[in-house]
């Protein structure tokens, strides 16, 4: 393996900046989302290919899976906050496992139905939004506070050369082995990941609690509570449902527009959202040293600003080649501009989230960006087919330009909040 995914996945220098610990969750990290990306459309192509469903079926499949996984999850912040993050790590991934493999065993056994596609989805669903919760507290534990943008850039890169990389190897193994095959790979993948939590060495941490208290109906509130009380935390959280919300929203208009309305090839299709997800790579290299040189919060709010202009592009979308390269060019702007924005967007939210609250804080913010997203691809949806999926792609634009002004200004953002006492975030 050699360039950019082989310097990525290198873990020597992290040993040296971070410890072996981080290299090992990174590398979980990376293994389970190059098999969610090999993976990609793999149940949408089951659902047609194999299942037989209608369209509508095929976008309640994703949209209801997020919504019910999201619900599912949504007392789990509180559960993962009291216990050690490495165990559930391991088995939120074990979990995940055993859900993805059930569909490759249940179609040969000639038994996979559309019911046990959304069943497995929700659960693959819910156990990622504990997983990301408990690795996203183990992270803070485990990475000193000047580390954690480098830190976060090494996962955002990852995920975007993933993107670019993962699509065209599923879509090629679909097309010499079909859809399941690609399921299993995602499945082990997760297998791949467990192991690598469990190779991590050292402590552990999890939130005191007193036995003999109950989950109560307050904790659940938890999370909102300490986003809600923070100046900064809550123009974050909004700022970034509503972006990641809309701009979700358009990507199943996106299909029906270039592969239904315009007919472009599949590899085209491939094409247009593959390339610029090296973008996103370059984005997050590129994150900690523009922070260095300009500020932190000079370059999330430009870049903040652009992520938010450049989807508009998509309005002016056309058949053909000018086409394609208008995707392609609008989306590169757009995952770049990402690239650069998450890392720090996920640095200020750690970091001024109190360490004993961190799994409960992130768990909030899973459930509430998927309930967000499930809701809005549904409306838009309705949109598009009472207008066309090009208007409401361009709604979608317009309204992205005023998300902006959620973001947290200078005064918000270079005073962190204090610490959250344990029993006032709690407190009904």
């Amino acid at each position: 393996m050699q360039g950019p995914t082989y310097r990525l996945l290198r873990r020597s220098d992290v040993r040296v900046k971070w410890g072996s610990g981080f290299g090992w969750l990174w590398s979980a990290y990376a293994v389970s989302t190059y098999g969610t990306w090999i993976a990609f459309g793999a149940f949408p192509l089951i659902a047609v290919r194999v299942l037989h469903a209608p369209a509508f079926a095929v976008s309640l499949l994703e949209a209801a899976g997020l919504a019910a996984a999201a619900v599912v999850a949504f007392p789990l912040g509180p559960w993962v906050e009291h216990r050690a993050k490495r165990p559930v790590m391991i088995a939120m991934d074990l979990v995940r496992f055993l859900a993805m493999a059930s569909v490759p065993i249940a179609y040969f056994l000639g038994v996979l139905s559309y019911g046990h596609l959304l069943v497995v989805s929700v659960l693959s669903g819910t156990a990622g939004i504990a997983f990301t919760a408990a690795s996203g507290a183990y992270l803070k534990y485990l990475v000193r506070r000047e580390h954690l943008l480098a830190a976060n850039g090494r996962f955002e890169g990852t995920s975007w050369v993933a993107t670019a990389a993962g699509p065209p190897l599923g879509g090629a193994l679909v097309g010499l082995l079909g859809p399941v095959v690609t399921v299993m790979a995602d499945a082990l993948s997760y297998l791949l990941s467990a192991l690598a939590v469990l190779r991590i060495r050292g402590g552990d941490v999890a939130a005191p609690r007193d036995p003999a208290t109950r989950l109560r109906a307050a904790d659940l509130l938890g999370g909102w509570r300490i986003i809600l009380r923070d100046r900064a935390l809550r123009r974050l959280f909004l700022n970034s449902i509503l972006v990641g919300g809309l701009i979700m929203a358009t990507v199943p208009l996106l299909a029906v527009l270039l592969l239904g309305g315009y007919h472009f090839p599949a590899w085209w299709y491939g094409l247009a959202f593959g390339v610029p997800a090296l973008g996103g790579f370059v984005g997050a290299r590129l994150s900690a040293r523009l922070v260095k040189r300009y500020g932190r919060h000079r370059v999330m709010t430009a870049s903040g600003w652009l992520r938010s202009i450049f989807p508009l592009g998509l309005a002016f979308v056309r058949p053909g080649i000018p086409g394609l390269l208008t995707v392609i060019i609008v989306e590169g702007l757009l995952i770049t501009c990402m690239g650069i924005f998450n890392p720090i967007y996920a640095t200020e939210r750690l970091q001024r989230t109190p360490m004993d609250h961190a799994a409960r804080v992130l768990s909030t913010w899973s459930v509430s960006s998927k309930l967000v997203q499930a809701t809005l691809m549904v409306s838009w949806g309705i949109l598009a087919t009472l207008t066309s999926p090009l208007a409401a792609i361009t709604l979608s634009g317009v309204l992205l330009l005023a998300t902006p002004l959620l973001l947290p200004d200078r005064t918000h953002f270079s005073t962190p909040e204090p610490a959250v006492p344990a029993e006032e975030a709690t407190a009904p």
